[in-house]
């Protein structure tokens, strides 16, 4: 059966090459952008700017603040880890200057109770009910908290000098709050590393995030924050200054500066504040034992959660990113917000590459059986190969690098492994994610697919694992 001249057998051929045509040459312009990243990052390494700085004794000793700080936890049917986080963070940050305010549901009574008896009278917890009966979007939480804090500054006669964002199942560290507090006197917004932390019961889908987050916020922020690039913030582990957050518009209908619509509100966040004119900062420290200050927490565990998060991430940087925040011609900024939203071309080209091997299969059984002739790439398409495969075995060391460096050489190892998984966690949101864009386009509101947590690490047994 022939086809405009061609035999089917021939047509598979040539799909073949004009599919590892196209693949080889976006993954080589994928490989340049992350090498360049890698370059910017050893510079960095060499002249000392990449280095984690060890914090001073009072900032482990969780000394006094400078002013006050409130915590904002929006908390929606998080019964099963509110409360050892609300625990554990009583209990790391002694400061009588925080105040956690926990934003919950008058419909969602079990994750109330479960707070209160984590505090055990601790005044420095404020549970703010919302007006509303629950779930309703992050950002509408964030926003209800917000107007708390406003009506307990007037109360008081005085602002809190910072906001930090964390979420219901972080396990923050000891020294993050002093050291945000010293922080935040040099910059009006300051993010801390996030570390994911390895599951032995879900070593494939749950332990997957600490690679990626090793290597994100172990190198390329560094690298962003360096080229004086907005640091989008991680919506955990992260402070903004009193007057910077003020000083954002509020949004029409909410009262607030959150915007409920956004379904990365905290990405969003950070950029705003910085084309604002605000000062941003990431910040790597450790301790005098070497640990680093970092927020810890456990992530979807289960394949199809970690495709929702995934998804919901992509949404709102890649789509909701370029609708909403546009671009910059600040070269820092333009490049960095091609990376972010780079995400759904990345999951096309990683599909097609899987569908490569399919086809190359094929073919290369066809041709043992004798009825077909193998693809012979020519002198150009093999130099791309040539250089995809190089990039390939840097790219697998970097990961194993970064990760064995948070994690130990164990998990860097398995962090090679788990890169298949990882490239098909990426495909299914990235599918996911345009489909949904789609969506919106045709007049639908942006469905918020809020991460479900199931377990929690014991906090003092957390504790004792970071320390």
């Amino acid at each position: 059966m022939e086809l405009f001249g061609f035999t089917a057998l021939q047509w598979l051929v040539l799909v073949q090459h004009e599919l590892l045509l196209f693949a080889a040459i976006f993954f080589l312009i994928g490989a340049i952008d992350d090498f360049s990243v890698d370059l910017a990052w050893l510079w960095l390494r060499l002249g000392g700017q990449a280095r984690d700085r060890r914090i001073p004794a009072d900032i482990e000793a969780a000394g006094p603040l400078a002013g006050q700080a409130a915590v904002f936890i929006p908390a929606w049917d998080e019964a099963l880890v509110i409360g050892p986080t609300i625990h554990h963070m009583l209990e790391a940050w002694p400061q009588r200057g925080l105040r956690i305010y926990l934003g919950c549901y008058a419909n969602d009574m079990a994750t109330l109770e479960a707070a209160q008896q984590a505090a055990a009278g601790d005044p420095r917890l404020r549970i703010v009910i919302h007006d509303r009966a629950g779930p309703t979007t992050k950002a509408d939480c964030l926003n209800r908290l917000y107007r708390a804090l406003e009506l307990d500054e007037a109360r008081q006669g005085a602002p809190f000098r910072m906001v930090l964002l964390h979420d219901a199942e972080d396990m923050v560290d000891p020294a993050a709050l002093a050291l945000l507090d010293r922080a935040i006197g040099e910059a009006d917004m300051v993010q801390l590393p996030v570390l994911p932390l390895p599951q032995s019961g879900s070593r494939w889908i749950g332990s997957h995030y600490c690679e990626e987050f090793a290597e994100q916020h172990g190198k390329a922020l560094v690298v962003r924050d360096a080229l004086g690039a907005g640091v989008p913030l991680a919506g955990v582990g992260c402070a903004i200054s009193r007057a910077a957050l003020d000083a954002l518009p509020r949004v029409a209908g909410s009262d607030g500066p959150f915007s409920a619509e956004c379904l990365t509100e905290d990405y969003e966040l950070g950029l705003v504040i910085a084309q604002m004119g605000g000062s941003s900062r990431f910040l790597r420290a450790r301790t005098s034992s070497g640990r680093l200050i970092a927020t810890r927490a456990y992530f979807p565990a289960q394949l199809a959660a970690a495709v929702r998060q995934k998804t919901r991430w992509v949404h709102g940087i890649a789509f909701q990113g370029w609708d909403r925040l546009g671009w910059r011609l600040h070269a820092g900024d333009l490049w960095m917000r091609l990376r972010d939203r780079r995400g759904p071309f990345t999951a096309l080209v990683l599909a097609i590459a899987y569908l490569l091997l399919v086809l190359s299969a094929i073919a290369w059984g066809l041709s043992l059986a004798g009825l077909a002739e193998p693809m012979v790439p020519g002198p150009l398409l093999r130099t791309v190969l040539l250089l995809n495969l190089a990039s390939l075995l840097w790219r697998v060391g970097m990961r194993f690098a970064f990760t064995a460096r948070e994690h130990g050489v164990a998990e860097g190892l398995l962090a090679i492994a788990r890169i298949p998984v990882a490239n098909i966690v990426a495909i299914m949101a990235g599918r996911r994610a345009f489909v949904a864009y789609v969506r919106t386009l045709r007049g639908e509101t942006p469905r918020w697919d809020k991460t479900e947590h199931w377990h929690h690490p014991a906090a003092r047994g957390l504790a004792r694992q970071a320390a």
